[in-house]
């Protein structure tokens, strides 16, 4: 494996989420199937759930692979220090991948035996599952010193249309793109790229692929569509480029048919060494990035470059997506949601473990690092020492906003990649756009 290259950032690009609005939509891991981990519980300890009512109660966590929490080593050890303060509360672990961790969830749910708590975002605990009255309310949860320490734009994403708040966050990341730096240098490219902060300009972007492609590298990157997964990625491209946006401010509407959008989408379809490829979803063009058949990724973040260290031998340089302001990532925000499968024992047991893992002083930071993302909350610098935690780091002011708990979410996803499919065959851009949001609004006003 080639060394990897990193710039020296200021610790303090740590400090500055307050100010930052997030966005969603999640991809990879390492852990798939159903693989059980049942732990004895053992210790005591209260919370304001109170631990006496969840005596007892056993209690099934299903979480998908966010970062290490798809490991079942990892989680062993963190449920075996919940366990050491709550001897009380007995967990059963069961591991979920994005391939057909819904279809799991939902078949569970038709069969009256839901998890008692899911690990995920709020486009499915907030915006699906929460819309569809399956979810607890966790306002008791919601204190008011937690609003007080968790940064709004995470708080606001939390909460339903109704008010009510069915997600507890626990981490958060900035998705990005990447580019092959060796690949970039070869042709000449990297005299359009600001690699201090991690950004281009539209202009440069489309100078850097012509230098890449003119250099001899014909697949320079991939606008894939295959299906919805790192789906993040190519929304993020097409918003960014002319500065477009996905929904409205409101999220009450899809407006994916701006004239920026329009533009954006005929500018990959036009550009040499850009390809519409119905082929591949995210995790495939991941795997191509990493091989070194693409030049630049548009489904990345720490988490796929520290899941890929071994498959890389070149110098990866994330990247903010190119644009013609200040850029807008997609955002990941993940945390505890509850089934409320009207065991009030098991309610407050998995309370008390959200508790436990996201506001203990001690646990919460070993939970986020779990995840190889970063806090919700000032839990200080959490990666002192670690270089690539520290470069991605300044990506995350750059983060958007959470617009993935619109009405229709799920609709609106499919109706995206079979778009960009459309657009590939052959479809006028502006047709099919109209079309993606045609059906993505009747979606939303049907929900």
């Amino acid at each position: 494996m080639k060394k990897r290259k990193i710039m020296a950032m200021a610790l303090s690009c740590l400090m500055v989420l307050s100010a930052v609005g997030c966005g969603n939509d999640s991809q990879g891991g390492n852990a798939s199937g159903s693989a059980t981990n049942t732990n004895a519980s053992a210790g005591g300890g209260t919370t304001s759930q109170g631990s006496t009512q969840a005596e007892g109660a056993e209690i099934t966590l299903w979480t998908y692979p966010i970062g290490k929490w798809g490991d079942a080593a990892t989680v062993d050890g963190l449920i075996a220090s919940f366990n050491a303060a709550h001897p009380e509360i007995k967990v059963t672990v069961e591991y979920l991948d994005y391939s057909n961790g819904d279809d799991q969830i939902n078949t569970a749910i038709e069969g009256n035996q839901a998890p008692d708590i899911v690990l995920e975002g709020p486009e499915r605990l907030v915006a699906n599952w929460g819309a569809r009255g399956l979810m607890v309310d966790l306002a008791d949860l919601w204190t008011d010193e937690a609003k007080g320490a968790i940064y709004a734009s995470v708080e606001s994403a939390c909460k339903g249309n109704d008010g009510v708040y069915y997600e507890y966050p626990l981490c958060m990341t900035a998705h990005t793109m990447a580019i092959n730096r060796d690949i970039f240098e070869a042709a000449g490219a990297m005299q359009y790229i600001d690699e201090a902060s991690g950004t281009w300009t539209t202009d440069n972007f489309i100078k850097a692929v012509k230098a890449v492609y003119d250099s001899g590298q014909a697949n320079v990157g991939a606008v894939y569509c295959n299906g919805q997964g790192g789906d993040q990625g190519t929304r993020a491209l097409v918003n960014n480029l002319y500065g477009g946006t996905f929904t409205n401010a409101e999220h009450t509407e899809y407006t994916a048919n701006s004239e920026e959008n329009i533009k954006a989408l005929e500018l990959l379809l036009e550009m040499e060494g850009i390809n519409y490829d119905a082929s591949i979803v995210g995790g495939d063009e991941i795997n191509m990035f990493c091989n070194g058949t693409l030049a630049m990724a548009f489904c990345w973040n720490v988490s796929q470059e520290k899941n890929n260290l071994d498959k890389i031998s070149f110098d990866v340089l994330p990247m903010a997506f190119p644009s013609t302001g200040d850029p807008k990532l997609c955002g990941g925000i993940w945390g505890f949601g509850i089934f409320n499968n009207g065991d009030e024992a098991k309610i407050a047991a998995a309370k008390t473990f959200i508790d436990f893992m996201a506001n203990d002083e001690k646990q919460a930071v070993e939970s986020v690092k779990a995840s190889s993302y970063w806090p919700v909350k000032d839990l200080g610098n959490i990666y002192e020492g670690d270089d690539l935690m520290t470069e991605y780091s300044k990506f995350v002011p750059y983060m958007g906003d959470y617009y993935q708990v619109v009405g229709g979410w799920a609709e609106a996803r499919t109706a995206w990649w079979n778009m960009l499919q459309q657009i590939g065959a052959g479809t006028d851009v502006k047709t099919a756009v109209e079309e993606f949001v045609t059906t993505s609004n009747a979606a939303a006003k049907a929900q």
